[in-house]
C-alpha cells in the first residue's frame, strides 16, 4: 500500500455526516479522495470545494451503475461504503420495497463494491464498510430487517478477509453507535432513550469514525482484518 499522503481513496457515500468527516479527515491527511452521493447535490460541491475532493453522482441501490463507477477509478487504495438505508417498522406493515432497497444498498452494495474495488487493488489495500452495532444488538421493536442487512455485513466482512489476505488487503467493519448526524442529531428525541443503553451516554461524533477509519486505513493496521470494530460509548456491551 502506498504511503497515506499519497492513498487513492473512494468512499461511497461521502456527502453528509459520517461519510462527510470520513472524506475531510483522508483529505487533511493529503489523500487523493473521491466520494460519491445519491441526492445531496449541493451538500457534494460544497464538501468538494471545501476539501480539495471529487464529488460523483451514484446511486448505491444501483449496482450495475456502482460496480462501474467503482471500475472507472482504476486501482485504489482504500474503498470505504458509508451508503446505508435506514427502514424502521412493525414488520407486519413494513413496506416491503422499503426493505428491499434497503437490503439493495446495506448488503448488495458494499458486496459488490469490494469486489469490484479488489479486481485492481494493490497489495496491502484496505476495504471499510461502516456498519452499525444493531449487527450485534437490537435492544428496541421495528428495527428485525435493518438488523439484519446489518449482519449479513458482518458475514460479508469475514468471508473477504479470508478471500483477499493473500494480497495483504485487509476488510473490516466500523459499527457505531448513536452517532450525532442530521439523521440522528444528539438532541433530537430519542437521544434520552438511547443514552441510557449506553456506558457513555452521548452521541459519537462523526469525527471519531473518521478517525478509526485512518487508523484502519493505515499500514499500523495491516494485521487487523476480518474484524467488527465497534464504536458505540458501550451501546452494546
Amino acid at each position: 500500500m502506498t504511503t497515506k499522503a499519497s492513498q487513492k481513496v473512494l468512499v461511497l457515500g461521502g456527502s453528509r455526516g459520517i461519510g462527510a468527516a470520513i472524506v475531510r479527515r483522508f483529505a487533511a491527511d493529503g489523500a487523493n479522495v473521491v466520494f460519491t452521493y445519491a441526492g445531496s447535490a449541493d451538500a457534494a460541491q460544497a464538501l468538494a470545494t471545501e476539501t480539495g475532493t471529487t464529488a460523483t453522482r451514484v446511486d448505491s441501490a444501483d449496482i450495475a451503475a456502482l460496480t462501474k463507477a467503482v471500475a472507472d477509478q482504476g486501482p485504489i487504495d482504500v474503498l470505504i461504503v458509508n451508503a446505508g438505508k435506514l427502514a424502521l417498522g412493525d414488520p407486519l406493515t413494513l413496506d416491503p420495497k422499503a426493505v428491499d432497497e434497503m437490503i439493495d444498498v446495506n448488503v448488495k452494495a458494499p458486496y459488490f463494491a469490494a469486489v469490484e474495488a479488489a479486481r485492481t487493488m494493490p497489495d496491502n489495500g484496505r476495504i471499510l464498510v461502516i456498519g452499525s452495532t444493531n449487527g450485534d444488538r437490537i435492544p428496541f421493536a421495528g428495527g428485525a430487517a435493518y438488523a439484519l442487512t446489518k449482519s449479513a455485513m458482518q458475514g460479508m466482512v469475514r468471508g473477504l478477509a479470508r478471500d483477499f489476505g493473500a494480497r495483504g488487503i485487509t476488510v473490516n467493519s466500523i459499527q457505531p453507535g448513536p452517532v450525532d448526524t442530521d439523521m440522528n442529531p444528539a438532541d433530537g428525541p430519542m437521544s434520552d432513550y438511547m443514552h441510557s443503553f449506553m456506558a457513555i451516554p452521548r452521541h459519537v461524533h462523526a469525527s471519531e469514525i473518521a478517525d478509526y477509519a485512518a487508523f484502519l486505513a493505515s499500514p499500523s493496521a495491516a494485521m487487523i482484518t476480518g474484524s467488527l470494530q465497534t464504536i458505540d460509548g458501550g451501546f452494546g456491551a
